[in-house]
């Protein structure tokens, strides 16, 4: 069974994304490019969250084991002012990013801390903030570079990571699931597959055998399958790309369930 992302490995891809984040912000023609996905946003508000996001986790992170974020933190983030002007502004945002990564490292991949995923399968942990961290940095750089008119997939090795990632994170549950049970599965062209099942127990999530051509893809026992690269089931889940941008085999009414679902407890 394949491991996850290594802390290590993990703070690594925050830097990368960030950099290349950052080499978006510099190239493009002004900050006032509207971000497609981010309907409303600005390339600046796209940084301002971004940077903002950073300074906040590493508060949160640094504060350690609580039952809620550090009130500063969350006054700072409300009040938050950053620099107009280009050159100062990607200046900050790297100094942002430096501080989550200073802030995880200081703390360790199991140090406890605050998150809003309590009942989900991730963790509450340094560790678990830095494998949503990256996820978060990498859709972002993403929605960047689509302003620019040059979207680019995201890196296998944190797109693999990522599909599981934001289904341990945002879809695992313990409230009910509102309709008749069911699973969703998804594969990964590159040879990973989860299936993510829901019933009045709640959702949760495994991973499952990739399918081959002896065993198919396993429909018979899912509702709903998904079919993508890493990168595009990724950019599905996180809703920068549709369905008809992936396979999928099943009742694909589903899935517009699932999108819909609001769990009453996360």
């Amino acid at each position: 069974m394949e491991k996850n992302l290594e802390f290590p490995d993990l703070l690594r891809l925050i830097d990368e994304r960030s950099t290349a984040f950052r080499a978006v912000v510099a190239a493009a023609p002004g900050l006032d490019a509207q971000i497609p996905t981010c309907p409303g946003w600005t390339l600046f508000d796209l940084v301002k969250h971004l940077g903002g996001g950073d300074r906040f986790w590493a508060a949160i992170v640094g504060a350690g084991t609580a039952d809620a974020p550090p009130a500063e933190a969350v006054a700072a983030r409300a009040a938050l002012e950053v620099p107009q002007e280009r050159e100062a502004l990607l200046a900050w945002l790297d100094a942002s990013t430096q501080l989550l990564l200073g802030a995880l490292r200081a703390a360790g991949p199991e140090s406890g801390c605050w998150t809003w995923w309590p009942a989900s399968q991730s963790p509450q942990t340094a560790g678990g903030t830095a494998r949503h961290r990256v996820q978060e940095t990498a859709v972002h750089t993403y929605d960047a570079q689509l302003a620019g008119g040059s979207p680019q997939p995201l890196p296998l090795e944190l797109a693999l990571d990522g599909v599981e990632e934001f289904l341990f994170t945002v879809c695992a549950t313990p409230s009910a699931w509102p309709h008749k049970p069911t699973a969703f599965d998804f594969h990964a062209a590159e040879g990973r597959s989860w299936r993510l099942t829901v019933d009045g127990d709640g959702a949760r999530i495994t991973r499952i055998p990739a399918p081959t051509a002896a065993t198919g893809d396993g429909s018979d026992a899912a509702g709903a399958s998904v079919h993508g690269t890493a990168s595009e089931l990724v950019l599905y889940l996180y809703d920068r790309i549709k369905a008809d941008s992936l396979h999928v085999g099943g009742d694909a009414g589903l899935l517009d369930l699932l999108r819909a679902w609001e769990p009453e407890e996360k």
